[in-house]
């Protein structure tokens, strides 16, 4: 742990129905606290017990809170007995990406640059407190995201929990650990190329990357020049749903607003139970990248989900994306992003080479430039629905083309080698953040190798709701949550 253990005797044992309840999703998790039949006290106890046992081996943290997340725990517990009502999230331990606001911990962005904590919560923080969530710690990533792989100097190498020589994934790969591993219920991640649905992909878990402009990003108007989102990681269909319907909205000064939306918990409940109206669903394992191609195994999944959707009922065909070329508005986006991050740090001298180098190459990645390439994705974002979604609903993929790499890929990386290396890894799913359509990993089952599967579910811009029905009837059907890692059991 990064803090002192204090106000826990760790060498008692930690309430047993407490340690059940957070690995037992949000509802039974918030109805158990609310009901009394254990303390919030207890569940943050029980959160904080898992972190310190398993993250040693995992690398998900940078920085756990465990007196605050107690004193936390304390409040939830004091407002429940004198008779506030509970929020939705009452007592829900949760684990918070470095990129976000924390107040009185570190914005690090994944590196050392930053010193000064955070005077306040982000908007997506603070929302999850209002609705009375208990903040456990901050989770690793790559430095500024700019690697799909979570490895980075200052935290080292995060490791998959299904494989510990294999990688979670990136950029909100800490996140995915904690959640697989059952040290929270419900992460936040960030996504600006894949970084939650490639890390949901890789450690079985499900994650949606929402409609450009769903969730806020205050105190930032944008993040990674129009391509990041915020969302969260989870077990369940039904956990991201009720964590969506929290953080999401807009505040003033936000660059970009999602279109209106339906419940996101009315959604995942009407999927999990058969309430969905037959779809037209187009399957295809082209990549959007030229070049790549998927393994065997990826495509096998595709194919299975597509027998299984068309068994449920929708009207599932191949089809042909014919996707358009997203480089001339992906690359200034990412290079801007990286560079005007580097630019707010304390001390620029302790940014990791490979950073500097980065944010040097992409001086030329202007405000001006920026908001030009964002105005040629949505642009883009006309012709993917002139080419796909005249035709079907919803589209599926796969989610990366490989299994995953060994950890240790980019420790002595360069620049160049380093963007070799990731963009095999982002060829499914980038071309969605440039154009700001909602896109879901969702469990497909696991590989020979013993690590997870996963497809991608793309839907029209705005239509959440449509990929949270598909994937809870697909949860129904395939189960998946009751699959833990080995160092989890």
């Amino acid at each position: 742990m990064t803090n002192p253990p204090a106000g826990i005797d760790w060498s008692a044992p930690q309430n047993p129905e407490a340690v059940r309840l957070v690995r037992a999703g949000i509802p039974a998790l918030v109805e158990a606290v609310t009901s009394g039949a254990v303390s919030a006290g207890d569940v943050a106890a029980a959160s904080l017990d898992v972190v310190r046992r398993l993250d040693r081996k995992l690398g998900a943290f940078s920085h756990v809170l465990v007196d605050e997340a107690l004193a936390e725990a304390a409040e939830r517990d004091a407002a429940r007995s004198s008779g506030a009502a509970p929020g939705p999230l009452h007592a829900v331990p949760v684990a918070i990406k470095e990129e976000n606001d924390v107040r009185g911990a570190v914005t690090t962005f994944g590196g050392s640059a930053n010193r000064t904590p955070a005077p306040a919560d982000g908007h997506v923080t603070a929302r999850l407190r209002e609705a009375g969530a208990v903040v456990v710690g901050k989770t690793t990533m790559p430095e500024f995201g700019q690697i799909p792989f979570t490895e980075s100097r200052r935290y080292g190498c995060a490791r998959n929990p299904w494989g510990t020589d294999r990688t979670p994934g990136g950029s909100s790969g800490g996140t995915a650990i904690a959640v697989a591993t059952g040290m929270v219920p419900v992460g936040i991640g960030g996504d600006g190329g894949g970084s939650i649905r490639i890390p949901a992909a890789l450690n079985g878990l499900f994650g949606l990357k929402p409609t450009r402009g769903r969730v806020s990003t205050a105190p930032h108007p944008f993040l990674w020049g129009g391509l990041g989102v915020v969302g969260p990681l989870s077990r369940s269909v039904l956990d991201s749903a009720i964590v969506f319907d929290v953080i999401r909205g807009n505040v003033p000064g936000d660059r970009f607003v999602a279109p209106p939306t339906t419940d996101f918990v009315d959604a995942a409940r009407a999927g999990a139970a058969g309430d969905v109206a037959p779809l037209r669903i187009g399957w295809s394992t082209a990549s959007p990248t030229p070049g790549v191609k998927p393994c065997a195994e990826h495509v096998a999944a595709v194919r299975e989900t597509a027998a299984l959707l068309t068994d449920l009922g929708h009207h599932v065909v191949e089809v042909d994306p014919r996707y358009p070329d997203a480089t001339a508005a992906f690359v200034p986006q990412m290079l801007g992003g990286v560079r005007f991050e580097a630019d707010l740090v304390e001390d620029r001298s302790a940014l990791e080479p490979r950073t500097r180098r980065l944010a040097a190459a992409g001086f030329w990645a202007t405000p001006k430039v920026v908001d030009a390439a964002i105005r040629r994705g949505e642009r883009l974002a006309d012709r993917v629905d002139a080419r796909v979604f005249d035709g079907c609903d919803v589209l599926l993929t796969p989610v990366v083309p490989h299994r995953p790499r060994r950890v240790g890929a980019f420790e002595r990386a360069g620049l160049v080698t380093s963007m070799l290396r990731s963009l095999p890894a982002i060829a499914y799913t980038a071309l969605w953040n440039v154009t700001g359509h909602p896109a879901a990993s969702v469990p497909a089952g696991f590989a020979a190798d013993g690590l997870p599967t996963a497809v991608q579910l793309v839907g029209r811009r705005g239509a959440e709701v449509d990929l949270l029905r598909l994937a809870a009837q697909l949860e129904v059907a395939r189960p998946w949550a009751d699959r833990w890692p080995p160092l989890a059991d």
